[in-house]
């Protein structure tokens, strides 16, 4: 069963993804986070304990401490995290967007609202 991490300030997204998880029935272990630092922190404490890192982090592109970017950036910057699939989602499909999203480390762009079942199949490609 893939690990997805789920960064997002706002916590009806949280929400959303978390309900649409248990309506679908869909097969993964989901983690939400409402801040990149805590995120970034269960994510070493996961790795200190001998976890492997989650198959995906997604993080929301605008969070008003520290943005999808910041944290993309600093996952790329550490080798513990060199395997994990990142992505930034945004309710913007502005093409700057999109491109500062993948210069700073993003696999992918995704627009809101995340559509977890392809999210997870494409985990499973």
């Amino acid at each position: 069963m893939p690990t997805i991490v789920y960064v997002d300030d706002s916590r009806d997204d949280l929400f959303y993804l978390d309900y649409i998880r248990r309506k679908q029935q869909i097969d993964v272990d989901l983690f939400c986070f409402s801040t990149a630092e805590t995120a970034l922190e269960a994510l070493k404490q996961r790795v200190a304990e001998g976890w492997a890192p989650p198959e995906l982090l997604v993080a929301d592109l605008y969070m008003p401490l520290d943005s999808g970017i910041g944290l993309m950036s600093r996952l790329r910057g550490d080798n513990r995290f060199s395997a994990m699939r990142l992505a930034i989602c945004s309710g913007s499909d502005a093409d700057e967007d999109r491109a500062r999203a993948l210069e700073a480390g993003a696999d992918f762009y995704l627009e809101k609202p995340l559509d977890l079942a392809a999210i997870v199949l494409n985990l499973e490609v």
